[in-house]
């Protein structure tokens, strides 16, 4: 439900067999969202890679209308400039986005005893038209907990 698109027109669902993830990048010509291509065929670094190269692009104003077109879900980071929690806007025709906020450190309580963790805020957005509620929140737990399974030496170089 999350890599599809509402076709309005057709009042259908048009479920995606690709991955294209747009990520909004702050520019001094305001926000822009170039589209990775085909995420789910690519490991981390070439991830990586092709954030850096798409970031400068956009940043430099190089990004073609090409590079902003066909993305099936977009993230946006308002961490990386000193954000927390916030709203994000779906980007029509997608039906979600996700929103990351800066991580800090703060105090939990886990299995009684309190100690000190990295929390990252983050939003979801979505249409509620094709996304309920429980859908939504199983999407987000799912999500934190990849966001804790996350083995570091898995991309280490």
């Amino acid at each position: 439900l999350f890599n599809s698109s509402l076709d309005e027109s057709a009042q259908e669902l048009v479920f995606k067999d690709y991955f294209h993830i747009g990520i909004a990048v702050d520019t001094d010509a305001g926000l822009m969202v170039p589209v990775i291509r085909d995420v789910d065929k690519k490991d981390l670094v070439t991830l990586s890679k092709d954030l850096e190269t798409l970031a400068t692009k956009a940043r430099e104003r190089k990004v073609s209308a090409d590079d902003m077109k066909g993305g099936t879900f977009t993230i946006s980071n308002q961490g990386g400039i000193g954000g927390a929690h916030f709203t994000p806007i779906i980007n029509k025709p997608e039906v979600a986005i996700l929103g990351l906020g800066r991580g800090a450190l703060k105090p939990v309580v886990r299995k009684d005893k309190i100690e000190s963790r990295l929390m990252m805020p983050i939003g979801l957005s979505y249409d509620h038209r094709v996304i309920d509620g429980g859908e939504a929140a199983r999407f987000t737990v799912e999500l934190v907990q990849a966001f804790e399974n996350f083995k570091e030496e898995d991309v280490k170089l």
